[in-house]
């Protein structure tokens, strides 16, 4: 069976800031440029349809970077840093920061205009000039057993898994490059190592599920269940705590993995 999924390579989500339209939000420095557009990769797509209105939202994770100063010529990474990354939907968005402890705030630039904290989340209309998210579709054929998946993982196919979840209220597709796969030939043993991927919330309203995101690491073998190793506040000592995969979960699901042909790449 042939499907199309998303060719995680060619697909990116780019958000423009122009600082002569709209003000600073969500930086924590003086910028040298009035204008940026920041291509990034999309690392994950997450579709979630209401099964009573049959509405559908799409939403995607763009691949960790870090925080910085664009164009200067010394001193590039900002302090604090943070790892930086961003989920977007057509109408909002969430940066995820991860600095060296978790519950650091930093302020944000102008000086006055409060601090940013490590889940910023809001409209795209209010702080962006512009996002596109172009997404690169292709064919793929679905691996129906172990042993396809075996063979294909071995001969350097690019492969996508897709993990469908649902309740009552919701269906969830999660659609993720397979970047780590475990493969055993003789005895056909496959497994999934892979992330970040996002882990939605289905208890929340739709207008609410952009907020209840996690990142998560997610590992099967199988086609029915699903282990995630989800990102959470750690605690290393009485004092501190870090950001870490950390909190393992299970869950009975749908998993496929599915084998990118070399047909047409189309833009949507």
């Amino acid at each position: 069976m042939s499907v199309n999924v998303c060719r995680f390579s060619d697909s990116f989500v780019t958000f423009r800031l122009d600082f002569e339209r709209k003000p600073p939000a969500t930086v924590s420095h003086q910028p040298l440029y009035s204008l940026n557009n920041a291509r990034i990769q999309i690392e994950c797509r997450c579709l979630i349809s209401e099964k009573s209105t049959g509405v559908t939202q799409s939403f995607v994770l763009g691949a960790s970077c870090k925080t910085e100063r664009v164009g200067v010529d010394r001193d590039i990474w900002t302090s604090p840093n943070a790892d930086f990354a961003p989920i977007f939907s057509h109408d909002r968005f969430m940066n995820i920061k991860t600095f060296a402890r978790a519950g650091v705030e930093v302020e944000r630039y102008p000086s006055g205009s409060g601090t940013q904290s490590d889940r910023q989340s809001g409209r795209v209309e209010d702080v962006f000039d512009d996002v596109r998210i172009d997404i690169a579709e292709a064919d793929a054929d679905v691996l129906e057993t172990a042993s396809d998946i075996v063979q294909a993982t071995l001969a350097n196919e690019p492969l996508v898994g897709q993990t469908t979840i649902e309740n009552d209220r919701y269906s969830a597709l999660i659609e993720y490059p397979v970047k780590t796969m475990n493969a055993n030939e003789r005895d056909l043993i496959y497994q999934t190592d892979t992330g970040p991927v996002l882990l939605p919330d289905l208890s929340l309203p739709p207008d609410e599920l952009m907020s209840g995101f996690q990142l998560a690491f997610a590992a099967y073998n199988c086609p029915n269940w699903i282990e995630l190793l989800v990102r959470v506040p750690t605690e290393i000592s009485k004092s501190a705590s870090v950001f870490h995969y950390s909190s393992p979960i299970r869950f009975n699901c749908e998993n496929q993995i599915l084998r990118i042909g070399c047909g047409e790449v189309k833009h949507s």
